[in-house]
């Protein structure tokens, strides 16, 4: 009998394959996609490099100038964040004026 190779069937999933063929493929998706998002660098608010890295949940650091924030869990700026800083941003000019 001759052996054959066998060939991946579809995606391979990234960091999700770790879970094999359990939990389903869109939860094993979102997992590779979250992971995908914590683990890349952002863009830090203070010195302004792309050297921020995740310490823990929510927590944020720079690694360059060593300026440590909280974010969300696994962005360091939420969409939520985002239209929460532009109406303070907002109210503040209109202080201001």
């Amino acid at each position: 009998m001759v052996k054959s190779t066998l060939k991946a069937k579809g995606k391979v999933t990234g960091s999700a394959g770790r879970f094999g063929c359990r939990y389903g493929r869109f939860v094993r998706k979102r997992v590779c996609e979250i992971e995908k998002i914590s683990r890349a660098l952002h863009r830090c608010p203070k010195c302004d490099m792309d050297t921020v890295a995740r310490k823990g949940t929510g927590i944020w650091e720079c690694r360059k100038c060593g300026y440590k924030f909280a974010g969300g869990t696994y962005q360091p700026q939420t969409p939520t964040m985002k239209i929460a800083q532009r109406a303070i941003d907002r109210t503040a000019d209109e202080l201001k004026k």
